[in-house]
């Protein structure tokens, strides 16, 4: 292999790593946001899904790939609702009601999908959109500023996110929450609509994950599309400390691993391809024996609050 095909298939895994980090990024801050308000939900997944075939079932009967993320948003934001008036106002194990969300997404993903589409189609999707200038920088350039617009958008959601939560009074109220929900509603802080905005917002980001996987990245849909990987997003959550930097570049390292296999097997290196997909989800499991102990979440995290009780 000489070193020209070298530089290529590098340049190839890191735009491809640079892209696939999208859907991670996305669900992984949508569900910091949940987290930090004292909420975990484990139906990201489920969400994702949903999104995913809502803004694809959109976007191929209207044309308009815009509608199809907003319809994305729109049903994350639904199931949002939903999560938190099982959680927040019902005040149901959160674990449980979370891998509940999840089952129903699946299901009402595939049920839909073999109802209305029954079959696999495909769309033109978003397509790549060269920045001036910083496109054409050798090597960076094609990797960084040469991607479609959903993907530049859930970078730019990094520091973004990383203002409202850390200089907003919002932010400051949503971490009182998570933190000492009594303390903060002693300051009139209300705690509920804290955390149903908080849970409907990570979802609609959740919603938006998923249609970036159905519009950007596959421009298709099909049952089990995420195949587990808003699972990932919640272990990056973990892995990156509830901070977007942190998350960020867990998603990158997991979206690097996830391209590598992808080109081995597209180059046919000799290894086995079942073990080449386990890779990212060996990765999680590695990831989070590391780091569960050493990183501290919300101290009200999975813990319903009830005025007045101690």
């Amino acid at each position: 292999m000489n070193e020209l095909t070298t530089a290529a298939i590098i340049v190839g895994i890191l735009t491809s790593a640079v892209r696939l980090a999208t859907p991670y990024l996305y669900g992984a801050i949508g569900e910091t946001i949940s987290e930090l308000s004292g909420v975990v939900n484990l139906g990201v997944d489920g969400i994702m899904l949903v999104g995913a075939f809502a803004a694809f079932f959109v976007a191929l009967n209207t044309g308009s790939l815009w509608l199809g993320i907003f319809a994305g948003m729109f049903v994350g934001v639904l199931m949002g609702l939903l999560m938190s008036f099982i959680s927040v106002t019902l005040k149901a194990e959160q674990g449980i009601s979370g891998i509940g969300l999840y089952m129903f997404g699946l299901g009402l993903s595939t049920l839909l999908f073999k109802t209305t589409i029954g079959t696999v189609k495909t769309i033109e999707g978003f397509q790549p959109v060269k920045i001036p200038i910083l496109g054409s920088i050798p090597f960076i350039g094609p990797i960084l500023f040469n991607q479609s617009l959903p993907v530049y958008g859930a970078f730019l959601l990094v520091p973004l996110s990383w203002f409202i939560i850390e200089k907003t009074t919002w932010g400051l109220r949503l971490k009182a929450v998570g933190q000492t929900p009594a303390a903060a509603d002693s300051l009139a802080v209300n705690v509920d609509r804290t955390r149903y905005t908080a849970v409907c917002i990570g979802s609609m980001l959740a919603g938006l994950a998923g249609a970036s996987i159905s519009l950007a990245l596959a421009s298709l849909f099909q049952e089990n599309l995420t195949a587990g990987l808003g699972f990932i997003a919640v272990a990056l959550v973990y892995f990156g400390g509830w901070r977007p930097v942190g998350i960020m570049l867990g998603a990158l390292l997991f979206s690097t691993v996830n391209a590598f296999q992808l080109w081995m097997q597209v180059l046919g290196v000799k290894v086995a391809a079942d073990l080449m997909v386990m890779l990212p989800y060996l990765l999680t499991i590695v990831a989070l024996a590391f780091t569960t102990n050493r990183v501290r979440g919300p101290a009200a995290l999975n813990k319903p609050f009830e005025r007045g009780a101690h």
